[in-house]
């Protein structure tokens, strides 16, 4: 995280520690102003260069799950992010597509770059993926872990190794396996080892594996390096899936926030991208799906 009113991210405690700083949601807001949004997204699923949008499931945690589901599915969203193993049927029970599903393969701090987490990295995938191919999730989440002292080549060589046992599993399944940049800078994931789209990307080229990619989280690599739109051009075949997120402070994508979303959404149409763009702010504004509603929207472009 960039701001530091704002916990550390996609940790279980944390992000409901985060989530109850932004207010509790009324249920009541999931019914309002749902019909023309729905009319408005069913046209901006017909344009050529629309991405498919998601929503990650942590940040809008206050709301519990099936009337959140009603209320994206509501709104014309086809799917949800990071949701765990036990909460896809029910995403699905809603018509939703679980558009990264999370099967605890290690954890930001405890990833790919040290050797002690490789059995239980791939354990979890060997469980989980043909799960996932059978009910039609596309994608897995992993990470590349904290630093801890270590050298940038040896977490690199460590994290290739263990991607390449875990690639036979994803290819012989259709199921691609994402592994996600962020940043680690004070309020954000501080020591995580993979945090620059150089690291990344050394490591998914030498697997070089169609199921094994890239979660480019723009939030997070606006914090460290910026350039959006050029380093997601050039990095485009090895980037699976995309983050969005106002910055600074992980609110809205609105104009209170230096990122102008509408062109990185053109960017990403512009490469050819076929995957999901999941919505993954805290909304601020006391009425979270109507933020949701306006992200949306404004990446319909």
């Amino acid at each position: 995280m960039a701001d530091p009113t704002v916990p550390p991210d996609r940790k279980p405690v944390s992000r409901r520690d985060a989530l109850r700083a932004t207010g509790a949601a009324s249920l009541g807001l999931l019914v309002g102003g749902t019909a023309n949004s729905a009319v408005a997204l069913a046209g901006a699923r017909r344009s050529a260069n629309t991405i498919t949008q998601s929503v990650a499931r942590w940040c809008f945690e206050e709301i519990p799950l099936i009337p959140f589901c009603r209320g994206v599915a509501d709104m014309g969203l086809t799917a949800m992010d990071l949701l765990t193993v036990e909460e896809w049927s029910v995403a699905h029970d809603h018509g939703l597509t679980v558009s990264c599903g999370d099967v605890a393969a290690g954890t930001i701090e405890d990833g790919l770059n040290e050797t002690k987490n490789h059995a239980g990295i791939i354990d979890a995938f060997e469980r989980h993926i043909p799960h996932a191919a059978r009910v039609s999730v596309p994608n897995v989440i992993c990470f590349f872990g904290n630093r801890r002292g270590m050298e940038n080549g040896v977490g690199i060589e460590n994290s290739i190794r263990c991607l390449e046992a875990c690639a036979p599993i994803a290819e012989s399944e259709g199921v691609t396996i994402l592994v996600e940049v962020l940043n680690s800078k004070p309020g954000g994931h501080v020591d995580y080892i993979g945090d620059r789209m150089d690291y990344a990307l050394e490591i998914i080229r030498a697997v070089d594996s169609p199921r094994v990619k890239i979660l480019y989280d723009i939030y997070h690599m606006q914090i460290m390096e910026g350039d959006i739109i050029r380093t997601l051009t050039d990095a485009s075949p090895w980037i699976g899936h995309y983050h969005t997120g106002g910055v600074p402070g992980r609110a809205e994508i609105d104009d209170t926030q230096e990122l102008n979303y509408p062109p990185i959404v053109r960017a990403i149409a512009d490469t050819g991208f076929e995957g999901y763009m999941a919505h993954e702010f805290i909304p601020r504004s006391g009425d979270p799906l109507r933020s949701l509603r306006e992200a949306v929207e404004l990446c319909a472009v």
